[in-house]
């Protein structure tokens, strides 16, 4: 599902559209999908975590893998990794499939401190991005 088709607010209707690239409601982007330069599904966005100091959205938690939600497992991915596709409507993230299935990721009930130092650098590492 794509930001225009959860948009229940008309956001993204007339002179709104070409901003909405820009500026999104975070309601919009949940359940966005997410797929990798080659066009392959990655999943799709469950979560956007912000940092309420700064203000600035830290991470998209994708669920990926398994079979109709059951078996999935959940990544914490720093947002500056993601790129708005608009034409697709879609997010990209550019790591392959594989590379994803070995990331450090978790389960529904056990989430990771994501305010942990070390947590944030091991992240950062792995989809070679800088915190913001």
């Amino acid at each position: 599902m794509n930001y225009e088709d959860r948009d229940t607010h008309g956001i993204y209707k007339g002179d709104n559209q070409a901003s909405g690239a820009r500026l999104m409601g975070a309601e919009t982007l949940i359940g966005n999908d997410v797929c990798n330069q080659n066009g392959d599904d990655l999943g799709d966005i469950k979560e956007i975590m912000l940092d309420t100091t700064t203000g600035k959205v830290c991470y998209a938690v994708l669920s990926f893998g398994g079979v109709l939600g059951i078996g999935s497992k959940l990544f914490a991915v720093p947002w500056s990794a993601l790129k708005l596709d608009t034409k697709e409507k879609h997010f990209v993230l550019n790591v392959d499939k594989d590379r994803l299935e070995n990331a450090p990721g978790f389960d529904q009930d056990n989430w990771p401190n994501m305010a942990d130092k070390s947590w944030e650098n091991e992240i950062h590492s792995y989809y070679g991005t800088t915190k913001q």
